[in-house]
């Protein structure tokens, strides 16, 4: 390429990125569609299970993995100039010290997490070549640059990667992981940042079965959702909700059609809308970008992409930034047969948030329903205006009259139509009920059955045990067989010998005998 072409190229790739810049204030950008932005600078390696985080408008991407080979290293992507550029960072330790030598500020470091905290970014957990028991959290001074380990106290979690990290207030709660041996963790651990003191939950009911690279989120302030993830032989597509009040895990039952099992994807809340993105299960990645709507638990595909689109990947990255007051995600990294090192920009669309409800099952809604049915049919009676003065002169009173005599039509055909929905609830509720007394009675003879089989195995216990006391007894009598006959074959052998010794004496005898009258002959 001649230097006219090459110039050429660059001003179309310049006048490209002015386009995207400067059309997110000026709807350039198609709504809830991934871009592909044109970057300059040198580009950093492409990775996967990396950390990142959008501050002021600047990505700031930390580790990762690249061919089993950990990083150390932090990258800052402007989304203003989209330019990337490399984050010098300083040793704590060098810094108190005031040593100038080159140090390691932050170790190489794989499936770690990344939370934005006052003017730093607080990196939690991960894999890394310099083994740890317990959890370590590290810190990134975003306006001094300085990198340090932060000093935490109480009950602190085991070392692990592949967890989850979501921000509650001025606490931090982690789920989940994979622990230096491999071993998968389902606790529940909380982080407070304003004392750095760590605490263990112990919920009631079923957990989420034990995995690691899932995604995690909080809802109202008050729900913390877990969804996917994987062990080491099965991948998740199910979604677990913990009431942080009352401290109680639950699994909601919603339809699941569009939503394949997967790990290694990423998620991020904006108000009421969980957005997911990419993940696989080590065959096939997922190229939706998916949204659960977390007031209604609803799923539902935002966009679909190609099988080996680079969002189509395990161990990549999604982040929140807000560009000339729109919101837009930014998703970078990951691995779907080759490791990614682009960045993809969705604008999306304003969304309304609807009124919120509580997570409820089947009987709970009907029994809300019919409250519900209950309070506007009382209030509906409550507007009766029939007992209104409208007899007063003039055409307006007269108007008046007959738009309230429309109204309290409409009303009444609104009581009418509300009782229905009131009988249709009460039925509903009736058929619940039965169903309700027809698995109770299930029960009831599966509990008997169960009892009946319990005997039956107590029984067959003792019966085994009993064989197993003849067995002992039998090999006791074997054992004292085999020393009676060792006796035997030794009281044979003292007898064969002895009837030699008899024998010889016999003839011993004869001869002697016989000599002596042979003498007195002669």
């Amino acid at each position: 390429m001649n230097l006219s072409n090459m110039e050429t190229a660059s001003m179309a790739t310049e006048e490209i990125r002015k386009e995207i810049v400067i059309g997110t204030g000026n709807l350039e950008l198609a709504y809830d569609q991934w871009v592909a932005l044109p970057v300059s600078g040198t580009q950093p390696s492409a990775r996967y299970k990396h950390a990142a985080a959008v501050v002021d408008e600047k990505l700031y991407v930390i580790g990762g993995s690249r061919n089993g080979r950990y990083l150390s290293d932090v990258q800052v992507f402007d989304l203003r100039s989209l330019a990337w550029s490399s984050l010098n960072l300083k040793s704590e330790n060098a810094d108190k010290l005031g040593d100038s030598s080159p140090q390691e500020a932050l170790p190489a470091i794989s499936d770690h997490s990344a939370v934005k905290w006052g003017n730093k970014l607080l990196l939690l957990g991960g894999h890394s070549r310099k083994p740890s028991d317990s959890m370590i959290v590290r810190f990134i001074d975003l306006e001094t640059h300085i990198c340090g380990v932060v000093e935490t106290s109480g009950k602190v979690p085991a070392a692990r990667g592949g967890h989850s990290v979501t921000l509650f207030g001025s606490r931090l709660i982690v789920f989940g992981g994979e622990d230096r041996s491999r071993r998968l963790m389902n606790d529940v651990h909380v982080l407070d940042l304003e004392t750095m003191t760590w605490d263990v939950v112990e919920p009631r009911q079923t957990p989420p079965a034990p995995r690691f690279d899932h995604t995690a989120a909080v809802h109202s302030e008050r729900y913390l959702l877990i969804f996917g993830g994987c062990s080491h032989s099965v991948f998740f597509n199910d979604l677990h909700v913990l009431d942080l009040q009352s401290m109680e895990w639950s699994q909601p039952e919603i339809p699941i059609d569009l939503v394949a099992p997967r790990a290694g994807h990423a998620g991020i809340t904006i108000d009421e809308n969980w957005y997911i993105v990419g993940g696989g299960d080590n065959r096939n990645g997922c190229p939706e970008t998916l949204v659960l709507n977390t007031t209604k638990l609803v799923w539902s595909m935002l966009t679909k992409g190609k099988e080996r689109d680079p969002l189509a990947s395990e161990g990549l990255s999604v982040s929140s930034a807000l560009i000339d007051g729109e919101r837009h995600l930014v998703a970078f990294g990951g691995y779907n047969g080759k490791y990614n090192s682009e960045v993809f920009v969705m604008r999306l669309k304003h969304r309304d948030s609807s009124r919120p409800k509580i997570f409820q099952s089947p009987a709970a809604a009907a029994a809300a329903a019919s409250v519900t049915a209950a309070y506007a049919l009382a209030k509906s009676e409550k507007l009766d205006f029939s007992h209104f003065n409208l007899s007063s002169k003039g055409v307006e009173n007269g108007l008046v009259k007959q738009d309230v005599t429309i109204e309290i039509d409409a009303l009444k055909e609104e009581k009418k139509t509300l009782e229905m929905s009131l009988g249709e609830v009460r039925a509903e509720n009736s058929r619940l009920c039965e169903k309700i007394d027809e698995v109770n009675g299930t029960h009831a003879e599966l509990s008997k059955e169960l009892r009946s089989v319990q005997g039956q195995l107590v029984a067959e216990r003792s019966r085994c045990f009993k064989l197993e006391a003849q067995i002992a007894e039998l090999q006791k009598m074997l054992e004292s067989m085999q020393s009676i006959e060792n006796e035997v074959q030794l009281l044979r052998r003292q007898k064969s010998a002895f009837e030699k010794e008899l024998e010889l004496g016999k003839a011993s005898q004869k001869q002697g005998s016989g000599g002596v009258w042979s003498w007195i002959a002669g």
